[in-house]
């Protein structure tokens, strides 16, 4: 069915009876695959700028390895969050160029590399955060961001990460990790003018409450320009911070003077 409207669309285009924009709009509707136990959103990519991502948590190995698989066959570069190593196995089985990366826990299949462009920092409080920030690396490396990581320059030492103000100031965007109170993201937020993302994380003692202590910390910032995704979820920054970088990266090429006489 898909493929029959998908030569319908294009004989159309061919014959004159629609616009390119026409068919392009029609194309955002197309359905779904259904392969039973999912149902894949192939054509996130033309919607939304960027494919469906599989968040591997409560799936099984051969399920993970199955959803990549039509993922790839339909031209689409694999990111696979919260993947479990015995989850890369399988997929590697089908994918052998497959990556797992460990600190992050994700599984990257990448069709086709591009230079990076931009740049995205990202910080933690604390070495406790970095698995958290890996994720948030890869997702924003994966969306062809440029990025950099600063990591154990918490509050509890606030001369380290202001040791790092200049290469702050030379960032899109900045994605503030932090566990225990959360403080750092307010804090970087008021000595940069670049929109900060704040993730709080689960790391910390009782009081903390598994991440709700940070995250109320950080939506109480009182410096402004601090939005705040949920728990732990590195890779809701990164997908965040490669947008608004990427934003940044085509405005900055826009503004460039031209060359011609």
């Amino acid at each position: 069915m898909e493929e029959e409207r998908v030569r319908g669309l294009l004989q159309g285009v061919r014959e004159g009876r629609m616009t390119v924009e026409e068919a392009i709009k029609e194309l955002r509707h197309l359905p779904f695959e259904d392969i039973g136990f999912a149902k894949i959103d192939h054509h996130r990519a033309l919607r939304c700028g960027s494919q469906e991502v599989i968040f591997c948590s409560g799936k099984t190995p051969e399920q993970v390895a199955q959803i990549a698989e039509r993922i790839v066959n339909r031209g689409h570069s694999v990111l696979a969050t919260r993947a479990s190593p015995e989850q890369y196995v399988s997929v590697k089985a089908m994918l052998p160029e497959a990556e797992y990366k460990a600190e992050a826990r994700c599984i990257v299949y990448q069709r086709e590399k591009t230079p990076p462009r931009g740049l995205v920092l990202i910080v933690t409080a604390g070495t406790s955060d970095i698995p958290v920030a890996a994720e948030a690396a890869v997702t924003a490396e994966l969306y062809g961001a440029k990025v950099e990581m600063i990591v154990d320059v918490g509050v509890a030492g606030i001369h380290r990460v202001l040791h790092y103000i200049e290469r702050l100031q030379e960032a899109n965007v900045i994605v503030v990790v932090a566990g225990m109170e959360g403080a750092l993201a307010s804090v970087v937020a008021g000595i940069v003018a670049q929109p900060v993302i704040g993730v709080p994380t689960s790391v910390g003692y009782g009081a903390s409450f598994q991440g709700i202590a940070p995250l109320l910390t950080m939506l109480n910032s009182c410096a402004a320009g601090v939005a705040v995704v949920n728990i732990d979820n590195g890779f809701g920054a990164g997908y965040m911070a490669a947008l608004i970088n990427q934003m940044a990266v085509s405005s900055s090429s826009k503004e460039a003077p031209s060359d011609d006489r």
